[in-house]
């Protein structure tokens, strides 16, 4: 079998299951493990699969949701490089809400096996932990908006309103000087409820959001904790930032060299 088609079979193999061990994937493909290891590797730098302890968990956008997969997919280094900041945010055992945003996704996919509750809207959020033995997963219900796979309107809401986590994270379509904002009336109900659960408000957004502005509005930038961006945000639009008394966290070009991302505390 060709290393491409053996690979392709392998994803298609773990997206199936969720979560597929070396071992049987070795006997399903008629290769070795050391093979399927290298396999994994590839897939894992395409940002589509993740090895753990005996195993490989499906990371990459559900087949399904094409809307998603192609949000997923714009400015996707941006969102990668804001998600490798935004993880040191994260402390083990945290409670932390995730929506279904795609530079969440990216966030959520670098949480795969450390010691957290997640509560999401998100079904591609849920899916990466589904088979986790260290993450405890709480899903929000709902109405579910077949293009993104997010769990929308009053029963998300009603649910999320009797939960408290210590942090929780949310991506935005837009920002301007008039506040944060999303493309759909009900997202926005929805993450202005888990704004009031989440003891911490970090917003992940690329540097391409800003100075847009999209349908409603989520709320007014002071009303954020944290705004992680990517190291292409003007110095305008960082300064604007920390005047309304936000923690700015510009996540730098290579996160490889640096032990944690750069902070800027408005005074």
């Amino acid at each position: 079998m060709q290393a491409d088609v053996r690979r392709t079979r392998l994803l298609d193999l773990v997206r199936s299951r969720g979560f597929a061990s070396l071992p049987e994937l070795a006997q399903e493909l008629e290769v070795s493990e050391s093979t399927v290891r290298r396999d994994v590797e590839m897939l894992e730098e395409a940002g589509s699969a993740r090895r753990t302890h005996g195993g490989v968990f499906y990371t990459g956008p559900s087949p399904n949701l094409p809307h998603f997969e192609l949000r997923h997919e714009m400015q996707w280094s941006k969102k990668r490089q804001i998600a490798k900041a935004a993880a040191q945010l994260i402390e083990e055992g945290d409670t932390v809400i995730l929506d279904g945003g795609s530079t969440t996704y990216e966030l959520a996919q670098m949480l795969v096996g450390r010691t957290l509750q997640i509560v999401t809207n998100s079904l591609p959020v849920a899916n990466l932990f589904m088979a986790s033995t260290t993450t405890e997963l709480i899903l929000l219900g709902g109405y579910v908006h077949n293009a993104t796979g997010v769990s929308l309107g009053p029963y998300a809401n009603e649910m999320i309103s009797r939960l408290s986590a210590r942090r929780a994270v949310l991506s935005v379509a837009g920002i301007t000087q008039q506040g944060l904002y999303n493309s759909n009336l009900l997202l926005v109900e929805t993450e202005r409820a888990m704004m009031k659960a989440g003891g911490e408000v970090i917003i992940v957004a690329d540097s391409t959001k800003f100075g847009r502005q999209s349908l409603a509005q989520m709320c007014e930038l002071s009303e954020v904790d944290k705004l992680v961006v990517d190291h292409e945000i003007s110095e305008a639009w960082q300064k604007q930032v920390q005047d309304a008394g936000v923690d700015l966290i510009v996540a730098p070009a290579e996160m490889a060299i640096i032990d944690r991302p750069v902070s800027h505390k408005a005074s």
